[in-house]
């Protein structure tokens, strides 16, 4: 696996794996059930956007950027990451959010405090909003660097082999399943590339907090795919090797149900552990209904990835619905 530059004061050591022994009992599952803290990354209150951003920015350090650009939800975590990114970096982060202006509370206030530039979109148009803002920066003369949605393209995702690498090799651990959110793709896509490129045989499971599994299984292993070759070992990934469960996404994206915050009370009051209204709660909501459903065989490990996404906690439009 061919290794690639990152800014390694992003990424200072590995990310802390915890037992999570109060919720493995519940409905009397026998396995061990661990948690990956990716919720404890560096920048502020973390999350796993982090580790694709350390080797996006570093490419952007090596191109000579001073403008960084990216869109995301209104409540998006990976454009709260990548505006402390890039103030981290002395950079102007600039951020496209899909929604409607609202007084500023869990990730947009961080943004707010950040002082990033935003641009108010649609989820339809901030691709295009995003592209003709970069152009825009660049007819100013200014040298900006756009990042896909998610942080989710093959230099990105990459990151992901790199973080399976860590857990099985730094960690000494080696899981028979790995749980966790998939949204754009880009941290599935790197797990399932870092599997195939160093032998790991467990399963990688998507709980898809937005897509159809149609659409993120085709969306994973192109990107996978793309990993793959970009870490040196081509391999073709086909979408039916890509295991998402999408119920939980019907809904749709941000709606907080009775089952996200079962997950987030459960997960609080009997362990102590804080996951989110939009990712994490939902992925954990799939975890517990599997465990439940004795899904795992008795004696396996388990592991929840958490991929961070806690200031939507203290977003006004959940918090109030949560106490």
């Amino acid at each position: 696996m061919r290794e690639l530059p990152y800014i390694r004061e992003m990424l200072p050591q590995p990310t802390p794996v915890q037992r999570l022994e109060r919720l493995e009992g519940l409905y009397g599952s026998r396995v061990k059930l661990l948690a990956k803290r990716d919720d404890l990354t560096i920048l502020p209150l973390g999350g796993n956007k982090t580790r694709k951003l350390a080797y996006l920015l570093k490419d952007a350090v090596d191109r000579g950027a001073n403008v960084v650009l990216t869109t995301g939800a209104v409540q998006s975590n990976h454009c709260r990451q990548t505006a402390a990114a890039a103030r981290m970096l002395g950079m102007k982060p600039v951020l496209v959010l899909a929604g409607e202006p609202e007084e500023p509370s869990g990730n947009l206030l961080i943004d707010r405090l950040l002082d990033a530039e935003i641009h108010w979109s649609t989820r339809e148009k901030r691709q295009e909003d995003l592209e003709k803002l970069y152009e825009d920066y660049r007819a100013r003369g200014e040298r900006p660097y756009l990042i896909p949605y998610g942080g989710s393209n093959p230099l990105g995702a990459s990151a992901y082999a790199f973080a399976l690498r860590e857990l099985l090799e730094v960690q000494n651990l080696r899981p028979d399943a790995i749980v966790f959110a998939s949204s754009s793709g880009g941290t599935q896509a790197g797990l399932v590339a870092g599997a195939r490129l160093l032998g790991y045989d467990g399963e990688i499971i998507g709980i898809s907090v937005d897509e159809p599994r149609e659409v993120l299984t085709e969306r994973i292993a192109r990107l996978a795919s793309e990993v793959t070759e970009l870490l040196g070992e081509p391999h073709e990934i086909r979408p039916g090797e890509i295991r998402v469960i999408d119920e939980y996404a019907k809904p749709g994206y941000g709606v907080m149900t009775d089952k996200e915050k079962d997950a987030i009370l459960k997960c609080a009051r009997i362990q102590g552990f804080l996951v989110d209204p939009v990712y994490t709660g939902r992925a954990m909501a799939g975890l517990i209904d599997m465990l439940r459903d004795g899904y795992f065989a008795d004696g396996s490990t388990v592991l929840f990835w958490h991929t961070g996404g806690t200031p939507a906690i203290f977003a006004k439009k959940y918090s109030s619905k949560l106490v």
